[in-house]
Formats: C-alpha cells, structure tokens, sequence
C-alpha cells in the first residue's frame, strides 16, 4: 500500500514599513531616507531595520521541534535589489538560504514588492512584472509581482503526489488612501481588474490551477476591490485573522484594529489542502503598549519622524500554515 506524506509549507505577508537604503536612487523621490533627510537615516539605522526584518521572520517558524523557516514570504515596501541583497546574503537571514524576486516599479518614491523564496521548498520557473497603467491625475504605483514555481514536497520513494504542484503567486501594493478613500478607489479597483485579468488568463489554460495572491491592498475585505477578487473563485483566507497576543488586524490606528493586508488562495487549491491556521504574526517584542487607548499597537520604526530603536514595521505579518 502506497503512503502519501503531506508537506508543510509556510507562506508570510509581511509590510515591512520603508525599507530603504541610505543611497539616493537617480529619478526617485527617496530623499527623506537619504544622509541628510528628514528622518536622519544612516547606516547603522539601516542595518539595524534589517536584522530586526531578519528576526520577525525568523521568528515566524516557532519554536522547538516544530521550528520550520517560512517557504515563501511576500515582502511589501521594499526599495530595491540592493536592500534585498542585504538582507538575503549579509543580514541576520543569510545562513537561511533565501532567494528573492522583485518588482522595478515606476512607484515615485521608489517603492517595491518582493518574494523571498527557499530552494529547498520552492522553485520558480517564471516571474515578471505586471504594469498599472493609473487613472488620469493619478501618480505611478507599484507593479504586481508574479512569479510561477513548483512547490517541492516532502516525498520518499513509496509515495505519489496526486495534484499539481505548480503554484501561481502574486504579490501586491495597491495605490494608498492618500487623498481621500473615494477619490483613491478607481486605482485600486484597476489593480484588482488586473490581477481578475491575469487569473482568468492562467485558468484559461489551467482551469484547477493553484493560485495564490498576498499583499497590502489598502482596503478592507467589504471593499469592491476585494469583492472582485472574491468573484473570480478566490477566497480570502486571512479574513478574521488575528494574533495570539492581542492583535486583531495587522496595524493599528488611532486605537483602531485594522487589516488592510489580504491573502486569497484558490477555491482550487482550498479543495486540496489542509490550512492549519491563518493568524496575525504579534508576539510581544514585536509590538508596544498604546499610551493614548490602552493595549498594544506594532513597535513601529518611525512614528511621525521619532526615530524607535525597538521598532520592526508599523504592520504586523500574516502567515498561513498548510499541508498539501
């Protein structure tokens, strides 16, 4: 009789609040992170935001015999290839072994997304920018990234895997609110046209294809943007998520719990799988008491232009758990 082993596999969405280098790009709006900038950032600050980046994610694989590093791990506000460089090869990350993917967007400050990846349990075959084209009077955004792979299971020589292994992955920064909530949707209405566009273009030669979206939408899971994803067979895996330490959304406003983080899988793959959990990412060094409302809120890097030492993101993570 033939054995099937499941395979674990982690995946994590995580906005890591600016993460800039000290350099200026050329025909990018980044002074603020430059020597000299509004909020004085140098390289020991630099270096410092990447180890405490490194350590969130270590963190995230636990403790003991269950520890296990996150396989996929979608980073948001990223500026460029040298950051993740450095924190992929010269950080508290570089004895992990990750691999990266990211985004060359026309975003004015320079904003990117990326996809942290381990050989061991993933492996692309294809990844490419997707472009939004913005709303007249709009400014540039952020590009989605999208990355084809292969999942690698854990199997031994008496085991089969009887479905598909190919995952599409895409990773997102919508527009923000920046100028009023009403004014701002066409914007992300138009990503969240994009990515149906893009999902109806996989299914169309993969009807059962697994697919996987994650990343800051700006918007809360009754927002039209993301009822249109709902509409293309995609479910919101993260909705209701919270943390095991008081977290109910992955950031925190005015004494408000909000989630304008999202993870959506495939009604395809949810038929196939077994999701242990989906929750918010809060332990306690990763946040700090509310002074003003009480409880906690994420330890933040900058709060206004009051630099935090302690700080890691004003977002927290949302990881998902799940065999296949």
């Amino acid at each position: 009789m033939l054995s099937i082993i499941l395979a674990i596999f982690t995946f994590v969405e995580f906005n890591c609040e600016n993460l800039f280098d000290t350099r200026h790009d050329s025909l990018k709006n980044d002074y603020e992170y430059c020597d000299g900038g509004a909020y004085h950032w140098n390289s020991k600050r630099y270096w410092h935001k990447l180890n405490n980046i490194g350590k969130e994610i270590v963190s995230i694989g636990g403790e003991g015999q269950e520890w296990q590093v996150p396989d996929l791990v979608a980073l948001i506000e990223v500026e460029n290839d040298s950051v993740l460089n450095d924190l992929t090869n010269r950080s508290l990350l570089r004895t992990v072994g990750y691999k990266y993917l990211i985004t060359n967007s026309p975003d004015e400050r320079g904003v990117d997304v990326a996809l942290l990846y381990h050989p061991y349990s993933f492996r692309p075959d294809t990844s490419y920018s997707i472009r939004i084209i913005p709303p007249k009077d709009c400014r540039p955004t952020r590009d989605i990234l999208y990355v084809c792979g292969r999942m690698l299971g854990m199997e031994n020589s008496d085991s089969i895997k009887s479905k598909s292994d190919e995952l599409h992955v895409f990773v997102v920064h919508a527009p923000s609110r920046r100028g009023g909530e009403v004014a701002t949707e066409p914007y992300r209405l138009e990503v969240a046209s994009r990515l149906s566009s893009s999902i109806d273009s996989i299914r169309a030669i993969s009807p059962d294809a697994n697919i996987f979206i994650a990343g800051d939408f700006n918007d809360y899971s009754d927002n039209r943007s993301l009822r249109m994803l709902a509409e293309h067979s995609m479910v919101e895996v993260s909705a209701g998520a919270k943390g095991t330490n008081g977290a109910l959304g992955t950031y925190r406003y005015q004494g408000e719990w909000g989630s304008l983080d999202h993870m959506f899988f495939s009604q395809s793959f949810i038929d196939n799988c077994t999701i242990n959990y989906c929750r918010i990412h809060d332990l306690p060094f990763l946040t700090e008491e509310e002074p003003k409302y009480g409880g906690v809120r994420p330890a933040r890097t900058y709060r206004g232009y009051k630099y935090n030492y302690n700080g890691f993101s004003d977002h927290l993570p949302l990881v998902i758990r799940f065999e296949y």
